[in-house]
């Protein structure tokens, strides 16, 4: 199955860079066409001023300009497809090296790690090699913010199977998904608060003195000026009147000029951003949706003719820069005061459209984490959509569970069944058999069922719980903390939780390593008697069997799982494999003999 989803990836990418080399050589010729055009521009004008006859010279300039025009046009359109197929090529690239190595194009939430957050830096959620770097698949910087929050709390039960149902479409779509990440890959290389300065802009007016008359002149000027070109061929007195009009518009337009530099010098750099997202809310909008959730998405844009509304923006900034070519800029400031005409048009565009379109922008977030969430799902037909339980009670099954970011050829599954209302599990084990992942693996998983997304296993059972973990513990130089300190910390933040959160599922490995053997062992134990008097559920990890001589105090509270491994001609075997009880075989001497350290025996 992965080879078939690899083999449609790389026929989407050998296809897609065929067709970026043929519209790259379109855009090539109307490239050389368009000098051609110039230069007969340039010899056109030379000979109406060398036979002082500008009529013939004129009809001719008429006809070329508008053919330079239509083949800027043309090139803008075979380099925009160009551009979207390489994209394209990128994204499924992409795809087939996230599934082989785990690496990926996009960003890996570094910037969301928090280690004091409850479970995201013990459970790789962010940065490299995580969980947030396997499925990210969001370009906007409101999009990896999206599915940040939506993988750093649990989401309500009729939350979690709403967005079920919206991502098992979107993996259903994946050539549509493809698609809209192609068009969006753009924003992944820009910067993270180019779309803060867009809302900046649009909420930022100019002001222009005397913009209503100015409006109502530019809206008569072409005429007064072609009634006075066609008098000036029956009357020479016009010919005075149409150089007057001309130079009086050119007057108008640099007497604004400072208004025009303004507009220009911001808008110039967002008018490619905003055509890319116009084709990005259009792509959304054209799409049938049967999922309450997409269609409620798609519903908000909609209403606001979000992407007639943003192309007609980009439209506008696109015709501004019109005025930037030398020759034509100067004929079109003087027919149609062109510059100030487009400035004012947007003037008048922002303030009709800037209200909604931060709301619009909203809809790409939360699309993108949809997107990122169904990429899993094609990509990993084997994981299963876990069921989301009610009740009092924890709910926690997991049948064949493995880690998501361990390749499918190294993983190891096990079970795991809680459907109790408190449970203790005390999980005990050798050096490097696999406690710690085992931990991480519940956890993380727990993490993908409680977004919305799959679960790398062949089925799971999960109540909407939240997740406290006290995994990795360090010591900080800058906080002047110790390693106690900060395990001190983090137990009471532990402690805490347990009473004030929403149905906290603990996960702890190996409790108050930064103290001496008695005290870690006393203290390990008072802490999970504080745990279950306060009716906690959880898994504490340990190689202290001590530890799980509780289960003889609490037999009804406590249960014991380890995992061991076996010793053959001096090598340690492991299966990896959690089995219920006590360890009774530990590696930790054969380790140092190892490294060349031999322990006497007693």
């Amino acid at each position: 199955m992965e080879q078939d989803i690899i083999a449609l990836y790389n026929n989407n990418a050998q296809l897609a860079g065929q067709e970026a080399d043929k519209f790259k050589n379109q855009a090539n010729i109307c490239s050389i066409m368009r000098l051609g055009i110039f230069v007969a521009i340039v010899v056109d004008i030379s000979i109406g001023i060398g036979n002082e006859d500008f009529k013939i010279a004129g009809v001719i300039f008429a006809v070329l300009l508008f053919g330079f025009a239509w083949l800027v046009s043309r090139q803008s359109i075979y380099m925009q497809k160009m551009r979207y197929f390489n994209d394209f090529k990128l994204i499924n690239e992409n795809e087939v090296t996230s599934i082989q190595t785990r690496c990926n194009l996009y960003n890996n939430g570094a910037q969301f790690n928090n280690e004091k957050h409850f479970y995201t830096s013990d459970l790789d959620i962010f940065g490299s090699a995580s969980l947030f770097q396997l499925m990210n698949r969001a370009a906007t910087a409101p999009g990896n913010a999206k599915l940040a929050d939506w993988l750093s709390a649990p989401a309500k039960k009729d939350i979690i199977l709403e967005r079920q149902v919206a991502v098992k479409e979107i993996a259903n779509k994946n050539q549509w998904k493809l698609e809209l990440q192609a068009l969006l890959l753009f924003a992944n290389k820009t910067d993270a608060d180019q779309l803060k300065g867009l809302f900046n802009y649009l909420h930022t007016p100019l002001n222009i003195p005397g913009e209503k008359a100015l409006s109502n002149y530019i809206k008569i000027a072409p005429y007064l000026l072609l009634a006075a070109i066609i008098g000036s061929f029956f009357w020479p007195i016009m010919q005075l009147a149409t150089l007057l009009l001309g130079a009086g518009n050119l007057v108008i337009v640099t007497f604004n000029g400072g208004y025009i530099a303004k507009s220009s010098a911001i808008a110039d750099k967002i008018s490619k951003m905003l055509a890319g997202y116009s084709v990005v809310f259009n792509k959304i909008e054209n799409e049938q949706w049967q999922a309450p959730y997409n269609n409620a998405l798609t519903k908000k844009i909609k209403e606001n003719s979000t992407s007639k509304n943003i192309a007609g923006l980009a439209k506008l900034i696109d015709k501004m820069s019109y005025s930037l070519i030398m020759i034509v800029g100067f004929i079109l400031n003087i027919l149609f005061l062109w510059a100030l005409k487009q400035t004012i048009a947007i003037e008048q565009w922002k303030r009709s459209n800037h209200e909604s379109l931060e709301d619009a922008f909203e809809v790409i977030a939360e699309f993108e984490a949809l997107v990122s969430i169904a990429g899993l799902q094609f990509n990993y037909p084997e994981w299963s959509t876990p069921q989301i339980e009610d009740g009092k009670a924890y709910t926690l099954i997991a049948k064949n569970v493995a880690h998501p970011l361990i390749n499918s050829k190294n993983r190891i599954t096990n079970d795991y069944e809680l459907t109790d209302t408190f449970k203790i599990d005390i999980i005990t084990g050798s050096n490097m058999a696999g406690k710690s992942t085992f931990l991480r693996t519940i956890g993380i998983n727990t993490v993908l069922a409680l977004c919305g997304a799959q679960v790398c296993a062949d089925s799971m059972q999960v109540s909407v719980m939240t997740m406290v973990s006290y995994m990795r513990i360090k010591d900080s130089l800058n906080e002047k903390t110790s390693t106690f300190k900060a395990e001190l910390d983090r137990l009471q933040m532990l402690l805490a939780a347990v009473e004030q959160e929403y149905k906290v599922f603990f996960l702890i490995d190996e409790m108050l390593r930064g103290t001496n053997s008695v005290d870690k062992y006393l203290g390990s134990k008072a802490v999970i008697e504080q745990l279950i008097a306060k009716n906690a559920v959880g898994m504490v990890a340990t190689h202290d069997l001590q530890i799980a001589r509780l289960e003889d105090s609490y037999p009804d509270y406590v249960r014991n799982f380890y995992f061991d491994i076996q010793v053959k001609d001096g090598e340690m075997l492991f299966d990896y494999k959690m089995k219920h009880g006590e360890c009774k075989t530990f590696n930790a001497t054969l380790l140092l003999k190892q490294i060349g350290i031999n322990i006497p025996t007693a």
